[in-house]
């Protein structure tokens, strides 16, 4: 009886995903980003819950026996190194499922295209590795190259051109899958979409022209500007730990702390916010930036925030963490 549900499952993930492909690559459709979220979504839901009914594990909730476990708690129990590229991705595109319920642009193509061609073919190597089921027996190969239609938007383009609100909610959330993808290099996260230029001799030609100008005298000198915190604050709180994390290791410090457990050296959510509260970062506009989105507030942090958190560790490694837990407690 589960193997025949397990079957059934994958075959319904599979004409989701064939679904989505055919809703993202139609030039016709407004609604495909939207769409195409929707359906790889459900692809990955019902392929995973096959998995775990293969494997003997129950897809029902403990305290709800009628209800099956979420997305989310699939991927938790499927993948559960949180740090896995494949979990992250598909994470960040089950954010964008539940954003775009309420809210979502046309442009949002432009940051999440390379992270949608990394997930389509992941998806194709996770069925076929839990399933032994090929998706080119259903599409053809080429069809798994996604078609997308996106142009660079700079942040101040993204101001210009939706309100306060949204554009806000649009920055974040770009800067957040950049400095995502400088953390985790990784093809199972983002392949990257790119556009090569090559110059040709023959105006027909060329898809578009310009122009170098070899009697310009002027040099290029440095200018001071006012500085966008969109800009400069490009770390969600997430990021901001692997990115202390990631210099840790690369300079070799000898960051560890005790824990009712026992010692630990890795740099985690709890220890940046034992930072965040003794040093009153958030009120810090050199290390933070916070987005208010209706009635919802963010906090996006900047470069100098990581580095500000591993020059006060160089100081005394071992000892810092009890230290903040001490002072934070008597204030």
């Amino acid at each position: 009886m589960t193997g025949e549900l397990s079957k059934k499952l994958v075959d319904k993930s599979i004409e989701a995903f064939i679904m989505g492909l055919e809703i993202y690559n139609k030039p016709t459709i407004n609604y495909r980003i939207e769409g195409f979220s929707f359906f790889i979504c459900n692809a990955w839901e019902l392929m995973l819950k096959a998995k775990m009914l293969d494997d003997g594990k129950s897809i029902y909730f403990k305290d709800s026996p009628d209800r099956t476990l979420s997305l989310e708690n699939v991927i938790n129990q499927v993948y559960p190194n949180k740090t896995q590229p494949l979990r992250i991705n598909l994470e960040k595109l089950v954010i964008l499922r539940n954003t775009s319920t309420h809210f979502i642009t046309e442009d949002y193509e432009v940051i999440y295209a390379p992270l949608f061609q990394s997930n389509v073919l992941s998806f194709s190597e996770q069925l076929l590795r839990f399933h032994n089921r090929d998706i080119t027996k259903h599409v053809p190969q080429n069809f798994l190259t996604l078609s997308a239609t996106m142009e660079p938007l700079t942040n101040e383009q993204i101001k210009l051109k939706y309100s306060p609100e949204v554009a806000q909610r649009f920055i974040f959330q770009k800067n957040d899958i950049e400095t995502t993808t400088e953390l985790y290099p990784s093809d199972k996260f983002s392949i990257a979409i790119q556009h090569n230029f090559y110059q040709v001799k023959s105006k027909e030609k060329a898809d578009f022209t310009f122009k170098i100008d070899r009697n310009s005298t002027q040099s290029v000198n440095t200018i001071t500007k006012y500085k966008d915190p969109s800009e400069t604050h490009k770390y969600s709180f997430d990021n901001l730990v692997k990115e202390v994390q990631v210099r840790l290791q690369k300079r070799q410090i000898p960051f560890t702390y005790k824990t009712s457990s026992g010692s630990k050296n890795i740099f985690s959510s709890y220890t940046l916010g034992l930072f965040i509260k003794f040093y009153d970062m958030k009120n810090n506009e050199q290390y933070s930036f916070k987005h208010i989105v209706g009635k919802n507030e963010t906090y996006s942090y900047s470069q100098q925030a990581a580095e500000f958190v591993i020059s006060e560790i160089k100081k005394d490694p071992q000892n810092i963490i009890e230290n903040l837990k001490k002072a934070n407690k008597k204030r």
